[in-house]
């Protein structure tokens, strides 16, 4: 019983971390703007605990979230933007989209690699870097409910399972080795949604 007690105290947040990440992709999933609500959340839990394993840049873009939270459920609610006030619906990422998306990955992943290098002890920059990189664009993706943001979501997920293993980390890769497998299943959801859209 003691091993227990010992175990969920040294994995305490993790276990809530992956808790809140559970609802926040069955929301996600659906489409639901209370994704946005546990957008809030997550990020305070998740930055302890990435920071304590000296992953900073995943400790960083948690800000980023905390931000894109706010910003994503008001884009959600209100219609994107439009005059009406209809909530957003779910589209496939324009041309433009893609590009900016494909340019800024790439920005991104040299400049916080760069960064990891110079002035951390980051024991894998690369990766790190790569993660958080296509997370601020994947999050930017959603908060324009572009269905192609389950892509990015599936390479970043993919690349956290292993991260997460070789960090020693016990329940965050079973976590994004579920988001994983979700990701493909969000993107196959998210294009029936489409097609039921007028």
């Amino acid at each position: 019983m003691t091993g227990i007690i010992e175990f969920i105290q040294g994995h305490g947040l993790e276990i809530l971390g992956f808790g809140v990440g559970i609802l926040y992709l069955w929301w996600e999933y659906h489409a639901d703007s209370r994704v946005w609500l546990a957008s809030v959340v997550m990020p305070a839990i998740s930055m302890w605990i990435y920071f304590s394993k000296g992953l900073y840049a995943d400790f960083g873009i948690n800000i980023y979230y905390l931000i894109m939270a706010v910003y994503g459920y008001v884009r959600w609610t209100s219609g994107g933007g439009r005059k009406k006030k209809e909530p957003l619906a779910v589209t496939h990422a324009p041309g433009w989209g893609v590009c900016v998306a494909l340019a800024a990955s790439m920005l991104l992943w040299a400049l916080l690699a760069w960064l990891l290098i110079e002035f951390t002890d980051s024991t894998v920059p690369y990766a790190d870097a790569f993660t958080t990189a296509l997370s601020i664009v994947g999050t930017w993706m959603l908060a324009r409910k572009w269905a192609e943001q389950w892509l990015v979501w599936f390479a970043v997920d993919a690349v956290c399972v292993g991260l997460y293993i070789y960090k020693g980390l016990v329940f965050y890769p079973l976590l994004y080795g579920i988001y994983t497998v979700i990701a493909l299943l969000g993107y196959r959801k998210w294009l029936r949604m489409m097609k039921k859209t007028p």
